[in-house]
């Protein structure tokens, strides 16, 4: 008997590698990019990652905190260093949810009501696998807790457990509400920068969307990596300037954004990485986001 599920396990592949291949041809403040490496990663990292982690966060039927572990473990193996923690804890539950949903695209309303019955059923179990990636992939800071840190067994279900972090953690919130600030602010971000305009198309409209997530959600409110690594004041100015940025760069002519390349943002991004700040849960958000957006696109 043929395989139903193949053609949309492919699909969301492909808008998955596509997704991570965008987080780095995108040039994006402070991040790792094919034309700006940084922070002692360059981009074959980030690409390299994509593909290790694929077969784990799309292990139909296997449970979230499974495929959390074996991706950062099979990224962990591949290039040494944690470079997708954040797109892997993100993703895992939307693929998930994808196994209920039928083939993509799928209604934005149809997955997130899945993703809410995905979240529902996180148990000890979960918490235990997620929380050996996180100490596996080791990222300074995060993990650390008065409740339920992950140096500890957990003794409640992930979903649980992040909601005790999503004050202090944009990943972790989205476990908490459904992944809201991706269904509401990232793909709003995503399809506004994705309507036909009377102008030229801009050379990579991936780019440009991509790009538009990204600083909407740098600019929302304070990047959680930032937060971690240099505090709340230093990542509330960021935030302020990202504000700022994207503000100017949205009212600029359309003609001097049909490339995600843009002076003032490359030169911010020169900064930023001079200072060793490093807007990445940001990035996680705007990647995940246009995972989501690739599924959806297009649904007749």
């Amino acid at each position: 008997m043929p395989d139903t599920h193949a053609i949309p396990v492919e699909r969301a592949r492909a808008a998955f590698l596509e997704a991570c291949a965008l987080d780095v041809t995108t040039p994006k403040p402070g991040n790792v990019s094919t034309q700006s490496p940084g922070h002692g990663m360059h981009a074959a990292q980030f690409l390299a990652s994509a593909d290790a982690s694929l077969d784990a966060l799309f292990a139909r039927g296997e449970r979230v905190g499974q495929r959390i572990l074996d991706a950062v473990t099979h990224t962990r193996a591949a290039v040494g260093c944690n470079t997708n923690l954040g797109i892997v804890l993100l993703v895992a539950p939307l693929a998930a949810a994808l196994d209920d949903t039928g083939e993509p695209p799928v209604s934005a309303q149809a997955w997130r009501a899945a993703v809410g019955d995905v979240l529902s059923r996180l148990d000890v179990e979960d918490a235990r696998l997620a929380y050996r990636a996180i100490a596996l992939a080791n990222p300074g800071g995060l993990g650390d807790a008065p409740e339920q840190s992950v140096h500890a067994p957990p003794t409640i279900g992930l979903r649980d457990a992040m909601r005790l972090a999503s004050e202090r953690d944009s990943i972790a919130r989205q476990y908490a509400n459904g992944f809201a600030d991706l269904f509401d602010t990232g793909l709003a971000a995503y399809f506004e920068a994705s309507r036909p305009t009377p102008e030229p198309a801009p050379a990579d409209p991936g780019e440009i969307a991509m790009l538009n997530v990204f600083l909407t959600f740098l600019g929302g409110w304070p990047d959680s990596h930032i937060v971690r690594k240099h505090g709340r004041a230093l990542a509330q100015s960021v935030t302020l300037v990202a504000r700022e940025q994207h503000a100017r760069w949205r009212q600029a002519r359309p003609a001097a954004r049909r490339s995600a390349s843009d002076p003032q943002l490359d030169a911010w991004d020169a900064e930023l990485k001079a200072r060793a700040i490093n807007p990445g849960t940001s990035a996680d958000l705007a990647v995940a986001t246009l995972f989501l957006a690739r599924c959806v696109e297009g649904r007749g």
